[in-house]
């Protein structure tokens, strides 16, 4: 089949249109024939060597897609050849055709394109973990979620206001990505290029009043982050882009105000996990995916041939939500 591969010809690793084998659906697997994909920043990571897949899923690149089923395994219940399907995988994305657990895949709302449905799995999923499952986020408390118009971070507004009515203060670093989250339902957007989020907050709603952090920036936050948490705060790390090592760290403020600290990555997650997480969100949140309550947002469509393109839109920071490949079965 027609798949996007790795060069690693030299240290400056690119996206190449190339083949690998089909693969085949075992047990509760479905095979599907993809439609679209769409892009993570992991993806940058893995193509770089940073990211191996976990054991027993595709080396080729690709945390989520939408298509249709081609195939159905010998244990499969839920789905039949024709199915339209979206889903978060542990690798395989950036192919003509994929494999996925029917636990994992989720049937495409009939008003739903393939772009749309290829842009919820990775970033939703990834959002309900962090602010329901980690983050225990109740009815009327306030979050600050970093990278606010990411692909996770447009996902984590909607549901925070959708789901338990949430007051949403965000970080980005444009006044277009700000204006993006307020649209979304965001309270409170921070420039962090031209102000200190911290003090911003502290003006705006008191010092330590944020009862979760979602953060994606890492070290460079860590001081502004438990400054602004309220007792019983928790703070969640999703990704540390700007730094891992936090040089100086006071940890009276830990017991003080009695915060809790998490990290999480979903991809490394069990099966069984995964179809919890799956399970939860779809029944809880289909309906307004249904009548657009929710929606995810795409910066761009491109054809999956221009994939290397679509990398340099977000090692470059360029997106605003979810970069979305398709075409792929057009060769």
């Amino acid at each position: 089949m027609k798949a996007l591969l790795v060069n690693r010809e030299d240290d400056n690793p690119k996206m190449v249109l190339g083949e690998a084998p089909d693969p085949k659906p075992r047990g509760n697997e479905l095979l599907v024939k993809v439609e679209s994909t769409a892009l993570n920043r992991a993806d940058l990571l893995q193509k770089k060597g940073g990211y191996p897949p976990p054991e027993g899923e595709s080396e080729i690149l690709g945390l989520e897609m939408s298509g249709v089923v081609a195939e159905a395994g010998p244990d499969v219940t839920k789905f039949e050849p024709g199915d339209r399907v979206f889903g978060l995988l542990g690798g395989g994305g950036y192919a003509r055709y994929c494999t996925i657990h029917e636990d994992h895949a989720i049937p495409i709302p009939e008003d739903l394109s393939y772009e749309e449905a290829a842009a919820i799995p990775e970033v939703f999923l990834t959002a309900w973990q962090a602010l329901f499952w980690l983050g225990e986020l109740k009815e009327g408390e306030t979050v600050l979620i970093h990278a606010g118009a990411s692909g996770v971070g447009t996902a984590a507004i909607q549901l925070a206001k959708k789901m338990v009515g949430a007051r949403v203060i965000v970080t980005a670093g444009s006044e277009e990505k700000l204006e993006l989250c307020r649209s979304l339902g965001a309270d409170l957007a921070i420039n962090y290029k031209k102000d200190k989020f911290d003090r911003v907050i502290a003006d705006k709603s008191g010092s330590e009043s944020v009862d979760l952090i979602i953060d994606f920036v890492g070290s460079p936050y860590w001081d502004m982050n438990i400054r602004s948490l309220a007792m019983d705060g928790r703070l969640v790390y999703l990704s540390m882009l700007g730094g891992a090592k936090v040089e100086e760290m006071n940890l009276v403020p830990l017991l003080r105000k009695r915060l809790t600290v998490r990290g999480s990555t979903l991809r490394n997650r069990s099966a069984e996990y995964k179809s919890d997480l799956v399970k939860e969100f779809w029944e809880r949140c289909s309906g307004a995916f249904e009548n657009g309550e929710l929606k995810p947002v795409i910066h761009t469509i491109m054809d999956w041939e221009l994939a290397e393109e679509a990398h340099q839109l977000i090692k470059q920071n360029l997106n605003a939500g979810k970069i979305v490949l398709t075409g792929f079965s057009d060769h």
